[in-house]
């Protein structure tokens, strides 16, 4: 039995990807035996707005699926600029820091840092040395690169100091974990790290994510949505998805009522898509407001196709949503606008069209072809990638791989034998 303390920041009861991940991944090693205790915010991601129950909290304990979580107090703010979210990432790095020196004080056989944000790394860091344990760093974004590709993250002094806590990270990690094939290549290429990097990509949980034709159908005649093409997209409503070109293909294709979008989830820039939403005369358009991951599978069933964006940027090429994984996972062809790894992904899967990223027109062009290849072939599509996630992609596997690396790198640490070894 290993005793695990994964560093989170965001954690279930939030959603998204990152919560997903981390939730599922601590889940597989709660069933093989292991002990393991997460230390995440407390939930208020992307909303920037602390949950009711976790108000005036400062530290709770609760047990989740048979994890042990440690939800710590941070800075949260409604507003994301660059103030806000160092503030909000050091006081996590701050939280985890003290939570992990004075209220968790059974020893920990290795020390598991999951990163963007790049402060968490600096946590794990730390708790990897008071533990005496060693860490595994997990890379879901290249940071600094992604920020200053997002300008979220500008100026000398930020930027030298950003890249030398990665390269801290990198350092003092006994392994890397990376999430994509472009990620593990790049880092790969940075001395002293081939033999450190391991690839643990992204997937989907098929044992609880699946296609349900008849909440489909109830979501859709609750929505009022019978007769209509459903474009749905789900997740967080950031910046990097540029979802502006989902709302301006609205537009273009609003003559025609059948086309409908929905929208389903929150985060910094809901408020200007809803008043964009509200210029442009969008009455084909629904915010849906953040669900939770319960709900998913009922509404992907009620979509004919599933939205996954990003905005068209090089660091992005290496990219591969989970959303995407989700929407093959419950037989939802995906109109993918990304370029690179995941455009590999959906072709290899043969579950959706692509269109250029952040082209409106080539967005509302995708629409009309998924749509015009009628309702049979848009099932064929779906069955395609469920299967294909069944067979290559499927997060028990690769929930498998992540506990076989932790014990690979445990033993090292303990016995100075193992595969790997440098």
């Amino acid at each position: 039995m290993m005793r695990v303390l994964y560093l989170s920041q965001y954690f279930p009861p939030e959603t998204g990807a990152t919560q997903t991940r981390a939730f599922e991944m601590a889940r597989h090693l709660v069933e093989k035996g292991h002990e393991v205790c997460v230390v995440a915010e407390v939930p208020n991601h992307p909303s920037g707005i602390i949950h009711p129950a976790f108000r005036g909290v400062w530290f709770r304990r609760e047990k989740l699926a048979g994890i042990e979580v440690l939800y710590v107090r941070v800075l949260a703010f409604p507003k994301k600029n660059f103030r806000t979210r160092l503030l909000f990432y050091a006081s996590y790095m701050l939280a985890a820091m003290a939570a992990g020196l004075f209220l968790i004080t059974r020893r920990f056989d290795c020390v598991v840092a999951t990163s963007p944000p790049l402060p968490v790394g600096a946590a794990g860091m730390f708790l990897s040395l008071v533990h005496r344990a060693p860490l595994v760093f997990e890379v879901r974004d290249l940071w600094p690169a992604s920020a200053v590709a997002m300008g979220e993250l500008k100026g000398r002094v930020p930027l030298a100091l950003a890249a030398l806590l990665e390269s801290l990270c990198y350092r003092r990690a006994a392994r890397v974990v990376a999430v994509t094939e472009g990620i593990a290549a790049d880092l790969k290429a940075r001395p002293g790290m081939e033999t450190k990097v391991a690839l643990i990509p992204n997937g989907a949980t098929v044992d609880s994510f699946a296609r349900d034709v008849q909440a489909g159908t109830t979501a859709r005649r609750a929505l009022g949505l019978e007769n209509a093409f459903v474009v749905l997209y789900a997740g967080i409503l950031g910046v990097a998805q540029g979802l502006e070109t989902m709302l301006l293909a609205a537009q273009q294709l609003a003559n025609n009522p059948r086309f409908q979008f929905l929208v389903a989830g929150a985060g910094p820039r809901e408020a200007r898509l809803r008043e964009m939403a509200r210029e442009l005369g969008l009455l084909n358009l629904r915010f849906l407001g953040e669900r939770p991951r319960t709900e998913m599978p009922a509404l992907y069933s009620a979509a004919d196709a599933a939205l996954v964006p990003l905005r068209r940027i090089d660091v992005f090429r290496r990219a591969r949503p989970s959303k995407m994984f989700d929407a093959f996972a419950c037989g939802t062809p995906v109109l993918l606008g990304i370029e690179g790894e995941a455009a590999e992904i959906l072709s290899m899967a043969g579950g959706g069209l692509p269109y250029t990223p952040e082209d409106p027109e080539a967005l509302a062009g995708a629409i009309l072809a998924l749509d015009s290849l009628g309702a049979r072939e848009r099932e064929a599509m779906g069955a395609r990638a469920r299967a294909f996630v069944e067979e290559c992609h499927s997060r028990t596997k690769y929930a498998a791989d992540f506990e076989r690396l932790l014990r690979e790198t445990v033993l090292l640490r303990k016995t100075g034998k193992g595969p790997c070894r440098k």
